[in-house]
């Protein structure tokens, strides 16, 4: 259930930015950064599953909680602070605009 959650929240990220991006910019530049997220959570996956698998048994902490969902939380902490710095524009246009 938790690993559903963070492939819907990485599809919903990934819906707004290429739109937002698509609006912006051009259609191009959406399906590059679309591309972007899409190589970066394949690749940041594979790493923090290698974290993973040195930190925690296959089996997990529990039913809800095994190793793959331990790495897509790794994985999901670390987007936040590269996206945060990444999209900054975007994050904080909406606070722009109201001033």
């Amino acid at each position: 259930m938790i690993t559903a959650l963070i492939f819907f929240a990485h599809i919903i990220f990934a819906l707004v930015i290429f739109t937002k991006k698509w609006q912006d910019e051009n259609l191009k530049t959406g399906f590059i950064n679309l591309a972007l997220i899409g190589i970066l959570f394949a690749v940041g996956w594979s790493i923090t599953g290698i974290i993973a698998r040195i930190i925690m048994r296959p089996e997990g902490l529990g039913e809800f909680f095994d190793r793959d969902t331990f790495s897509l939380t790794l994985l999901i902490i670390a987007e936040y602070f590269f996206y945060r710095f990444y999209y900054n524009e975007i994050i904080t246009s909406t606070d722009k605009e109201k001033q």
